[in-house]
């Protein structure tokens, strides 16, 4: 009977390698079209490897915990001629690799094949990095931190002494050796992705420009509404809205031109383990604030499950993000690389304000509001004049 792998697919344009996290059949089952066989995990989220047609397993070749490039074989079916033509596997299959051969009784990983064009699209991490921290490193240094897979950044807690604070071979061996006394974790690879984009994003000068925001009239319109959309939300199309009007502030400096956004998708920061995941509300200045709600409650949700499906995340313009949920009342947040500005939300609280109708104070519920942005696309009146636009349009929520 002809026989065809099952194949690690390409699961997002910056992935390269995914973990095997559960397998959900054994030897010998019996399996449909498109079934779930495994579940992976990559840097953005946990998701299922399905099999091409009919079948039956007849060999696993990965076990749980362990890392497969794109295009790997993870196991084969026994299938029908007919499937096995119509897929073009009717040409002998390639045997890959099996049993062990680490001397630890682990299997090997297959030799990867990649029929049908896979590729993957960035080698080595989930997302490279290249960064410079320190000013200058001799060529043993930057030799003896490739052999480790550290960065330049990785430097930045150690006390150089070397000419103008230069860190030498003996200054980094001997921060290496002091690692050994401490308590060690490995990063997830969540968080290694998560340092290496604000790595990426700390090499441009970023500003923050804040101002006060009255929810009153926010809260009211909330509560008539049902769903009810979250603060967050109200933040995250009103952004949209005034992007609509100029988009000029989302655009991207890329050489000498800036480059304008096609779309406004802006994404929203949603807590995950160990790391933030942005899911995207795409067109959010075409969408009314009510028919956005059930879709962001999902999203949020399968972010926290690190299950977003790839249509979902990447490609958006802006994030907006509550750190109020935090008890925050103001914070600097750093826009993601492929992003100009962030907009920010404190949490709300009751303050006095003036009231020169009545000449007198009385409670509101106030909050901070934030944009951190790009200073080589935007200055400070730019960032302003946006980031007040946002402000008038929460105190006006029945537009949204």
């Amino acid at each position: 009977m002809p026989q065809i792998p099952i194949i690690m697919p390409q699961l997002g344009e910056s992935i390269a390698e995914a973990t095997i996290v559960n397998i959900v059949v054994k030897l010998g089952d019996l399996v449909e079209s498109d079934q779930d066989v495994m579940e992976v995990e990559t840097n953005k989220a946990v998701m299922g490897v399905t099999t091409p047609c009919p079948g039956r397993v007849s060999k696993i070749l990965v076990e749980p915990g362990q890392s497969y490039p794109v295009g790997a074989v993870l196991g084969m079916l026994d299938v029908t001629a007919d499937d096995a033509a119509r897929l073009g596997y009717d040409a002998p299959a390639p045997q890959p690799c099996e049993g062990g051969g680490n001397g630890g009784g682990t299997p090997a990983q297959p030799e990867p094949t990649r029929p049908g064009g896979v590729q993957p699209t960035v080698r080595g991490l989930p997302v490279p990095a290249h960064v410079s921290g320190a000013t200058y490193m001799s060529p043993r240094m930057k030799a003896r931190m490739n052999e480790l897979g550290l960065h330049a950044a990785d430097l930045a807690g150690v006390a150089g002494s070397g000419a103008c604070g230069r860190v030498t071979i003996d200054d980094f061996e001997a921060f290496l050796a002091s690692l050994e006394n401490l308590k060690i974790t490995p990063a997830s690879s969540m968080r290694v992705a998560v340092a290496d984009a604000m790595r990426r994003s700390w090499t441009r000068p970023i500003a923050t420009v804040g101002m006060p925001v009255v929810l009153d009239a926010l809260l009211e319109h909330r509560r008539s509404c049902n769903p009810k959309p979250g603060p967050a939300l109200y933040a995250l199309r009103a952004l949209g809205v005034a992007l609509s009007e100029n988009s000029a502030p989302a655009g991207r400096l890329v050489g000498g031109r800036v480059t304008h956004p096609p779309a406004i998708d802006i994404g929203f920061a949603v807590e995950a383990e160990d790391g933030v995941l942005v899911p995207v509300m795409r067109h959010v200045d075409a969408t009314p604030l009510g028919e956005i709600v059930d879709p962001y409650n999902e999203l949020v949700e399968l972010a926290r499950q690190r299950r977003l499906p790839a249509t979902a995340t990447g490609g958006s313009i802006a994030t907006v993000t509550n750190f109020g949920t935090f008890g925050l009342t103001w914070a600097t947040p750093i826009p993601l690389p492929e992003q100009t500005i962030v907009l920010g939300l404190g949490v709300g609280r009751i303050v006095p304000n003036w009231n020169p109708l009545k000449c007198q104070f009385e409670p509101v519920t106030e909050a901070n509001l934030t944009l951190s942005f790009d200073h080589r696309v935007l200055d400070g009146g730019a960032a302003g004049r946006l980031l007040g636009r946002v402000a008038a349009l929460l105190g006006r929520p029945e537009e949204l």
